[in-house]
């Protein structure tokens, strides 16, 4: 069976593997499992810097080589000291040719044949705005809904809703509902959801998964 080690940043993510991508990929002979980051001894989840990252990623891969490791790292609030984060989005740049850029990068930088680099646009929370209307199961306020519903007209993709300590997508969900709590709804929102329709209107993440599934016939 086709192995495949998830680095993620957070509990929300190691939820949203475990709960919604796992099952999907077993069904197709693919055994995922998240690894949560470590920020320091004892202490786990959050991204603080690529080097504790780097020094992570490097060791997965070298001790389990026979098993692919990819990242599920939010690319809103990435530590500039990731490859090339620190030169900032050209100005009239696109998001994707910007962050497969990155990601290129990242490959680059960790030099591990079992590795694939990947980030979500913009974080976890923009794969919610595919169906805001899912919210109305934790939340019994149209207005909010409503209002998460047009933010989502606003945008071409949920992958567009950008980064700024304002306007991120958590930031917004946040704004409209302040009772969110991301570890408990978030993972629970988006497996409603379903990964088909993350899948329709999030390229990028799609993109992701559909790298993933091709690892099964490299193995087989």
């Amino acid at each position: 069976m086709t192995r495949i080690n998830v680095f993620v940043e957070g509990q929300t993510e190691e939820t949203f593997v475990r709960d919604t991508l796992s099952p999907y990929f077993l069904r197709q002979g693919i055994y995922l499992n998240a690894i949560l980051a470590q920020t320091s001894r004892g202490h786990k989840g959050g991204i603080v810097s690529y080097g504790k990252v780097k020094h992570q990623i490097t060791r997965l891969c070298q001790q389990d080589n026979k098993a692919w490791v990819t990242t599920l790292i939010d690319y809103y609030g990435l530590p500039t000291d990731f490859p090339k984060v620190g030169q900032g989005k050209p100005v009239n740049g696109d998001i994707y040719s910007w962050v497969a850029d990155l990601e290129n990068a990242f490959h680059a930088d960790i030099a591990q044949p079992n590795f694939i680099a990947n980030f979500l646009l913009h974080e976890f929370e923009a794969l919610l705005f595919c169906e805001p209307e899912k919210f109305a199961d934790w939340v019994d306020d149209k207005k909010a809904i409503e209002k998460l519903h047009n933010i989502k007209l606003a945008f071409d993709s949920p992958e567009f809703i950008n980064n700024s300590p304002q306007t991120a997508p958590s930031k917004r969900i946040l704004s409209a509902i302040p009772k969110y709590q991301k570890t408990l709804h978030g993972p629970l929102i988006a497996a409603d959801i379903g990964l088909d329709m993350i899948r329709q209107q999030c390229p990028h993440f799609a993109g992701w998964l559909q790298r993933l599934e091709t690892l099964k016939s490299i193995h087989s």
